[in-house]
């Protein structure tokens, strides 16, 4: 494949096609290299335009041009505005219905479109693995390529799957790889994985609007007080990025508390509330969203003023990804790291997380060993969650211990006979490799150097550059100062946020609940843990207040017939007790007639939720169903973790007539593997 064409008349159709007046140099050595068929990584920053370098070839290309990103928010905003320029493009991912993809998938096979927008994780779908022999591919092009490796931030075994069929295109069909964040490692890893001669243009990482500050801190109360004096005095819009989905509702709730318009954001969330949230995000309609990185990939809006965070970053390449969101209008734009030296725990314990054990590789090789297996049968037999099988059997088929297979619908896993031995020896490395990228991230936030200096070099782009745009070169440092009326409202708030219990759904009567805290709460979790599994006795009476404010706040106004509380597994009556009380104080009639109708196990045993949903399948029944029929139901127990036990007796309970079930319970904690 070869199109020769002059930059003049490329300008010109640029003009026509896009209302763009001419390339930047890099952009025009790229798209020049991909008329030419050759093979490219472009390591290009946040907003410097690396899609015009895979849309304007598109649109010369006879065949259809594939486009893999993990940035749904990006595929639907690109396809949108490519379909008002007259660009025939259409997306495939998990937040479209199934009709929708089939059609997209119909029309590039009839060679309809142009670029063809598809979620990685979409190549496990069979249907994708045939209807792809029958379109007429003219590039492939990997969007975020540093999730091919192992050593970049985002790594998914997805994107292996993209390496194995871009491994089969004919030499001379382009192949696109971009990113903008790739060390010199994940560089040559990217390089080393895609086969023929790869060529790579590395722009500048440099981006002098970024005004980067850092705040040392000494507790979560101090982020908070912080927050609470600066939110308003910064200009603009902007994103707070927190370490926890839990973290992400309880700032924003603090900032409802304080009258700043706000709304959190997470991978929990449905796809309807996402999207709304991204919708409004790009139209300014609050002062910020509060999120966990899950935002940002992906959403076009050039004027975010300031992104801070709240959590300490595992790396500067997830640091300059996260801020670099920001400021893509090249104004001047606020990036605040809020500093406690403490904070390395979280990133820490995620590299120990991040890989599992050699022993459960060794596991895992042991089941597949005689049988073929697939995703779900691996999930009950070992009891490892979902994400860490598809890490796992990365692993395992990069080092050539097993291999892919497909039956019908499914993917499935098997042993490759007389393969070399397991090398559990990369498991050390990888976990040195990312406890070196903190290092530099704490090393980050203690220099006195210039800070956008620290970060090109980092990323492989050093320059001799002088900047005066950070808290080092010339900015007014931002300090924290203590202030006794907010640390009264902080205490205010505290005992007035209450967690929501998401369990609402369509195959019950189950409305969400509330919970009186977080277990992670140190005061509430320790006298939880104390009279639960140190024979402490009954729940505290301060437990019990917490969680008839909790009540109050979200049923003051409803009405209940009964209280039914979950039967034990190894509590004793600790929750009938709790339940008792409860039913005193709220003046709501209790029944005892909700039992267990065979032995289940304890659910922190489980590491999934298939596993836990099983272990509760069908174990509870009520001595008189007829008690209660029609009847409005407060359904209580001590923690909520994954919920499957509330979601198991909502199901039961709605099927024997129950018109309503509310949870609630004492405290909720952060868990559930979601399957």
């Amino acid at each position: 494949m070869n199109i020769e064409l002059s930059r003049e008349a490329a300008e010109k159709l640029l003009k026509q096609k896009f209302g763009l007046d001419n390339f930047y140099d890099d952009q025009w050595e790229a798209i020049s290299r991909i008329l030419k068929g050759e093979r490219l990584l472009l390591i290009q920053r946040t907003g410097y335009g690396k899609s015009l370098c895979f849309q304007f070839p598109a649109i010369l290309f006879e065949g259809l041009t594939v486009v893999f990103s993990p940035l749904i928010a990006l595929m639907r905003d690109q396809v949108n505005k490519l379909q008002s320029l007259g660009i025939p493009a259409k997306s495939i991912h998990s937040n479209q219905g199934e009709e929708e993809n089939l059609k997209a998938i119909e029309e590039a096979k009839q060679g309809l479109l142009k670029i063809l927008y598809i979620a990685p994780e979409r190549q496990d779908n069979m249907i994708w693995l045939e209807e792809v022999r029958q379109m007429k591919l003219s590039m492939v092009v990997v969007d975020e390529a540093h999730c091919i490796s192992m050593w970049g931030h985002d790594f998914r075994p997805a994107y292996r799957r993209i390496i194995n069929l871009v491994n089969l295109l004919a030499d001379s069909l382009p192949v696109l790889a971009t990113t903008a964040t790739a060390t010199t490692r994940v560089e040559q890893d990217v390089a080393s994985q895609i086969a023929g001669d790869l060529k790579v243009i590395r722009g500048n990482m440099l981006r002098e609007n970024l005004r980067l500050y850092v705040v040392k801190v000494r507790s979560e109360k101090q982020k908070l007080i912080w927050l609470a004096r600066n939110i308003k005095q910064l200009p603009g819009t902007g994103i707070i990025y927190t370490g926890t989905v839990v973290e992400t509702e309880m700032i924003s709730r603090w900032f409802d508390f304080l009258n700043v318009s706000s709304r959190f954001y997470n991978g929990k969330l449905d796809k309807d509330t996402r999207t709304e949230v991204e919708q409004g995000l790009l139209n300014n309609s609050w002062k910020c969203v509060v999120s966990t990185n899950a935002l940002g990939m992906g959403i076009d809006k050039p004027d975010l003023r300031f992104i801070i965070h709240t959590q300490f970053p595992p790396s500067p390449v997830h640091y300059y990804q996260e801020i670099g969101r920001a400021g893509r209008d090249g104004l001047p734009t606020d990036i605040i790291l809020l500093y406690n030296p403490k904070d390395k725990d979280l990133p820490e314990a995620f590299i120990e997380g991040a890989k599992a054990s050699p022993e459960k590789y060794r596991r895992l090789i042991g089941e597949i060993k005689y049988k073929s297996l697939g995703e779900r049968e691996l999930i009950k037999i070992t009891n490892f969650r979902q994400k860490e099988i598809d890490n796992i059997c990365a692993d395992l088929i990069d080092q050539g211990v097993i291999r892919e297979v497909h039956s019908y619908k499914y993917r499935k896993y098997e042993f490759i006979p007389n393969s070399k031995p397991f090398d559990p020896g990369f498991y050390d490395r990888i976990r040195s490799a990312k406890t070196e990228e903190l290092d530099a991230m704490i090393e980050y936030a203690k220099t006195r150097q210039s800070r956008m200096s620290f970060l090109c070099e980092h990323l492989g782009d050093p320059t001799q550059r002088e900047f005066t745009n950070c808290d080092n070169t010339g900015l007014k440092k931002r300090r924290y100062k203590p202030s006794w009326e907010l640390s009264k409202k902080l205490k205010r708030f505290q005992f007035s946020y209450f967690p929501e219990l998401k369990v609402q759904s369509a195959e019950s009567n189950l409305v969400d609940g509330v919970a009186g805290s977080y277990y992670g709460v140190s005061h509430v979790g320790s006298a939880i843990h104390r009279c639960k599994y140190a024979n402490g006795g009954d729940f505290p009476d301060f437990l019990i207040s917490l969680m008839v404010k909790a009540f109050n706040s979200k049923f003051r106004k409803n009405m209940f017939d009964l209280i039914l509380y979950v039967p034990p597994t190894i509590s004793g009556d600790l929750v009938r007790n709790l339940a008792l009380k409860v039913s005193k104080i709220l003046k709501i009639p209790i029944s005892h007639d909700l039992i267990k109708t065979r032995h289940t196990q304890k659910q922190k045993i489980f590491e999934n939720t298939l596993l836990k949903s099983e272990n509760v399948s069908g174990a509870f029944s009520v001595k008189d169903p007829q008690s209660i029929e029609g009847k409005r139901i407060l359904l209580i127990d001590d923690i909520f973790d994954s919920g499957c036990t509330i979601q198991e007796i909502g199901k039961y309970l709605s099927r024997q007539g129950a018109s309503k079930i509310a949870p609630l319970v004492l405290a909720k904690t952060v868990g559930g593997d979601k399957l």
